[in-house]
């Protein structure tokens, strides 16, 4: 009979090196099975995509050290170091967190045929991490500005080396926080004390920022010290550059194996949230009024009652609104809010918005609707739930920006429901031509393979930035300028509704839409 250690035996230290080992080659496999499951174009994109993800990584970590100095010095970079340091932390605790542990290197409905220890499922998640675009694009911030702080030196990669290793370690110890906060979740009254947590943290950033009391406190950050490391490793080493290199090894590894413990505690827990939703009973609701109220219901309560979704939507329309408030960002600025949102809660699940309907998109095709009053449903559904989401956090962030000027206003609103227009244009355009098969009842599942939705994310942030950047300029012009300049893109995003709309009504392409989302 196997001997093997399962998710509920206790590790001793005399096996704890052997379940590493083990681990680590079954996520070698893991990897190697997700590889082998890709189709088409995808099996050879993948490869490219990860290339270009390190190009740049090399890119943004060399080149800035050559650019001229402007009248932001490299000294006033070097001492903003450690607040962008801080800010890794807090990018990686909330992706972690709110999605129960990090990413699913196994979905859930594939680790019932194929079982992995909770030590892989650690590994695989902290592997996947990166995979995300606002981690990607945080790193990536932090390596330019520590390259442009240091210069065109010779101890250029001796003054990197401490930012690579707090990267690693800001994620581990990310990760390990996140399956931590899962536990809790999971134990005894966990939703309650999670989401008090929540708002006592929340409380707690709000009266910082209210008293002026942040920038005292990143003063006084532990991260002082990678930069102090950052600074002797531009001078060429020494014992302070080499204890705060082997500080952040040692905290890194310490991070990794206490992760590791903490996803074996979470493994004997059972997942309450999603249990919840799957066994609970729900009174019966009067017939609805007509065929498209029914399809309405149907496609709200797919999203209310999904876990994920919930807690994306909630940390979406909160977690901008503080950043808002924080920076104390002007009505002239807030134009970029409503495309970050947007495009952030397409991201939940309308870039492959049938995957919602699992296997109930058989029975959902069945029914005697038109297909496009069904299509109509999607689009109504997911259009209301991300303007809901930017009007909370449009609300947050007015309560430091001040009255603003009627242009002004004109232009922020106007900018919501144009980027909410084209994410949901261009979200169900993909959901019909590239569909995936996945289970989004999982707290830590992603409607898209991790490095589609890299490329699914980076795309939606470019095109919803750009036109809130220019939103932004054309408050300048009068309150008619804005409601003049979103005609062309709502006749835009219209049109590319009507154009998948028509694709969906098509039998062959709907069936494979189902017959993929289905399986």
């Amino acid at each position: 009979m196997p001997t093997a250690p399962s998710s509920t035996d206790e590790l001793d230290v005399s096996t704890l090196r052997r379940e590493s080992r083990r681990a680590m080659t079954d996520v070698q496999h893991l990897f190697a099975f997700r590889l082998a499951g890709l189709r088409g174009r995808a099996r050879h994109a993948a490869p490219i995509a990860l290339g270009v993800i390190g190009l740049v990584t090399v890119l943004v970590s060399v080149v800035p050290a050559f650019v001229p100095e402007y009248d932001l010095t490299r000294r006033d970079v070097l001492i903003l170091l450690p607040s962008a340091f801080v800010s890794v932390v807090i990018i990686s605790v909330v992706s972690a967190a709110t999605s129960g542990g990090g990413r699913e290197l196994l979905p859930r409905d594939q680790a019932v045929a194929f079982p992995v220890s909770p030590t892989t499922d650690h590994l695989g998640a902290l592997l996947m991490a990166p995979l995300n675009i606002a981690w990607l694009l945080q790193c990536w911030a932090v390596l330019g500005a520590t390259s442009y702080a240091v210069g065109a030196r010779g101890t250029l990669p001796l003054a990197l080396l401490p930012v690579y290793l707090w990267l690693f370690t800001a994620t581990s110890m990310a990760q390990a926080l996140a399956w931590s906060v899962e536990w809790l979740r999971r134990g005894p009254h966990g939703r309650l004390m999670v989401r008090l947590l929540t708002v006592g943290a929340i409380a707690l950033a709000a009266g910082l920022i209210l008293t002026d009391n942040v920038t005292p406190l990143l003063d006084r950050s532990p991260t002082l010290k990678i930069a102090v490391g950052v600074v002797a490793g531009m001078n060429g080493g020494g014992l302070q550059w080499g204890g705060v290199v082997g500080m952040l090894i040692w905290l890194g590894l310490l991070a990794v194996v206490v992760g590791a413990w903490l996803a074996a505690r979470v493994a004997r827990r059972p997942a309450r949230d999603e249990l919840r939703v799957e066994s609970s009973s729900r009174t019966t609701r009067g017939n609805p009024a007509s065929d498209l109220v029914a399809l309405l219901r149907t496609d709200r309560a797919g999203i209310l009652r999904s876990v994920p979704m919930r807690r994306g939507m909630a940390v979406l329309a909160l977690f901008p609104g503080l950043v808002a408030i924080g920076g104390s960002f002007r009505w002239d600025m807030l134009g970029i809010f409503p495309g970050l949102v947007a495009s952030g809660g397409a991201l939940l699940f309308g870039v492959n918005s049938w995957c919602l309907d699992g296997r109930g998109a058989l029975w959902r095709d069945s029914l005697p609707v038109s297909p496009r009053l069904a299509f109509g449903s999607r689009v109504l559904v997911l259009s209301e739930i991300l303007l809901v989401a930017t009007g909370v956090t449009l609300v947050l962030a007015a309560l430091r920006a001040g009255l603003p000027t009627v242009p002004q206003l004109v232009a922020v609103l106007t900018a919501a429901v144009v980027v909410t227009l084209q994410v949901v244009a261009t979200s169900l355009r993909w959901s019909v031509r590239r569909p995936y098969a996945v289970d989004l009842r999982s707290s830590r599942a992603t409607p898209a393979p991790p490095l589609v939705m890299v490329g699914y994310s980076s795309r939606l942030a470019l095109a919803t930035t750009f036109t809130g950047l220019l939103f932004n300029l054309s408050s300048q012009g009068g309150w008619a300028t804005p409601l003049l300049l979103a005609v062309p893109f709502v006749v835009w995003s219209a049109t590319k509704l009507w154009r998948t709309s028509s694709a969906w009504t098509d039998p062959a392409t709907r069936a494979r839409v189902i017959a993929t989302v289905a399986s």
